[in-house]
């Protein structure tokens, strides 16, 4: 991958710095206890130097300088550890705050994100995995960076002015040092991501379709292809490893230089008569402290290289979204009269429309029918109805009002949709159905277990509807999944149906007695069904073929 385009790199500064706002406060207690370490740390080294001059036979020093430093070396490690767990409670809050956001917008976008789930599972896990190190870690030392040296410094000058100089100077050389040994970390550590998602989504892409990979005998060809992607992200994390072993090397170099420069000073003072053998001892001994602040923000960091390179590829998902336009409803329609007149849509030029042209009308309490091979816009009629698209051509109407005029998620509103295969969530059967609408009470959810049959076969287990399947209905077999599926589109009520092969992958039996269920759903509302099933284009009477896009003269059942 290329470098990151200036917008990219502004889109991802500006996710981190609203995110860093909106955690104010939670930030500003690592960086208290931080500073309060740092005073801690001062008081102590100046104790332990009158206590060394004190041995050297400078001064006198007793049991009370003694027990006030081991006092303050105790406060100063309950800060240390305080500090740990702010940043690390600061880090967690942040993740949590963006993965919900994520979350919440992936899940508005629906279908409409064709991202493969592999990346988008990197997406809201790996990326934001990788800016907890920036909350928790970088942006508390940065700013310890910049204030504990400075008020070391400060100490330190008003014993030595000479000393505290050469400690100032010291700080501000340790950015530049970074800078230059930084140079391409965020370029190195976005491609580093970018490798590991693509790893992701390749691993989990494989892993669904293992069968058939297998059948045909490519398990070598692909385990080699993962292989080499695994050493692809092994060579790009190296390099973001040098970078973050080089920047740290530039801190110790500066360190042992200003040490060094001290220790030369003072040495040859206590040689010739130093006039106050303390102040040079409390200099000498605040140079680790100096250097403690700014060592944990060379650690930290590649963190941020690393959160920017994240926070680049996560920013387009985060981005502010203009509220949707369109109209609001008042209340559900009791019924729906739909309408398509000349509907088109393309998704790719390249690939011709998916859509041409395609009129029909639906009234309520009728089906209709949508049928013809796969790639002839079946599933297309569904997505402009779910509002995942908009056409490009033509109106949609609903009860002669415009469709498009209503914001996307109200077309959801109106509708209740069964796909080919019912996805359960590891949850009981009544939390199941319960999902298409939370706030119905047990008696409704019950109904709706009626009215679909699920109570055909929960009746038998010992926990009846609350008998809990696993994840993607573990436990439950296919027609028995796709019932607790029609049931959740009886709990919702809605006026308009929406079935997307919904018998596909079942036995002639069980199909049959779904289409019972179905012909109880569909009853009194308006449905579009897209089935290649020839069962289900029996048991409706209206039916559409569809070809290329376009509808063919429109026949009745068993014509």
């Amino acid at each position: 991958m290329s470098k990151p385009l200036p917008a990219e790199a502004e889109a991802a500064r500006s996710l981190l710095a609203a995110t860093a706002r909106d955690g104010r406060a939670r930030l500003s207690r690592p960086i208290l206890f931080g500073l309060a370490s740092t005073a801690c740390g001062i008081a102590q080294a100046w104790l332990i130097a009158r206590i060394l001059a004190a041995l050297l036979g400078y001064g006198g020093a007793g049991w009370s300088e003694l027990a006030a430093a081991a006092a303050l070396a105790l406060l100063q490690t309950g800060f240390g550890v305080a500090q740990e767990h702010a940043q690390a409670a600061a880090g967690a809050a942040a993740r949590a705050g963006l993965r919900r956001r994520a979350f919440a917008r992936l899940l508005e976008l629906g279908p409409a994100d064709e991202r493969p789930a592999g990346e988008r599972a990197a997406l809201v896990v790996d990326r934001i995995e990788a800016l907890d190190g920036y909350f928790a870690r970088w942006l508390p030392a940065a700013i310890l960076a910049a204030l504990a040296p400075l008020a070391i410094a400060c100490a330190v000058a008003t014993e030595d002015p000479l000393s505290g100089v050469i400690l100032f100077a010291a700080g501000l050389l340790v950015p530049v040092g970074m800078a230059l040994t930084g140079i391409g970390a965020a370029l190195a550590s976005r491609r580093q991501f970018d490798a590991l998602q693509a790893l992701s989504g390749r691993f989990l892409d494989r892993m669904r379709g293992l069968p058939q990979i297998v059948l045909f005998r490519r398990q070598e060809a692909e385990a080699a292809a993962l292989g080499e992607a695994a050493q692809d992200l092994r060579r790009r994390t190296m390099r973001v490893l040098r970078v973050a072993f080089l920047s740290g090397l530039s801190l110790e170099v500066i360190a042992a230089a200003v040490l060094g420069c001290l220790a030369w000073r003072h040495g040859n003072l206590l040689i010739g008569g130093h006039p106050d053998p303390t102040a040079a001892l409390f200099c000498l001994l605040m140079v680790p402290g100096f250097f403690a602040p700014l060592r944990a923000f060379s650690a930290a960091y590649h963190e941020r290289m690393a959160a920017q390179g994240a926070a680049a590829a996560l920013a387009p998902l985060l981005a502010a979204q203009p509220e949707e336009p369109g109209l609001v409803l008042a209340e559900i329609p009791p019924s729906v009269v739909l309408t398509f007149e000349q509907v088109g849509l393309t998704y790719d030029p390249a690939r011709g429309p998916a859509l041409a042209d395609l009129s029909f009308r639906v009234l309520p309490n009728e089906a209709l029918v949508l049928a013809g091979p796969s790639g002839s816009g079946k599933s297309s009629v569904l997505r402009l109805l779910m509002g995942f698209r908009r056409p490009d051509t033509g109106r949609i109407a609903l009860n002669g009002r415009d469709a498009t005029a209503l914001r996307p998620a109200e077309l959801r509103r109106l509708s209740a949709y069964v796909g080919q295969r019912a996805h359960l969530f590891r949850d009981t059967i009544r939390g199941n159905i319960a999902l298409a609408r939370p706030e119905a009470t047990e008696a409704e959810v019950e109904a709706a277990a009626r009215a679909a049959r699920v109570t055909d076969f929960t009746d038998t287990l010992p926990r009846g509807l609350d008998t809990p399947v696993g994840e993607g209905g573990f436990g439950l077999s296919g027609g028995q999944a796709q019932r607790v599926a029609i049931a959740r589109a009886f709990l919702r009520d809605a006026p308009l149906i929406l079935l997307d092969e919904p018998t596909a992958h079942l036995d002639p039996g069980t199909e049959a007695e779904v289409l019972e269920s179905l012909r109880r759903l569909c009853a009194g509302r308006t449905a579009i069904i897209a089935t290649h099933s020839p069962a289900l284009r029996a048991r409706f009477s209206r039916v559409l073929e569809l070809e290329g896009g376009r509808a063919l003269l429109p026949r009745m059942a068993g014509e």
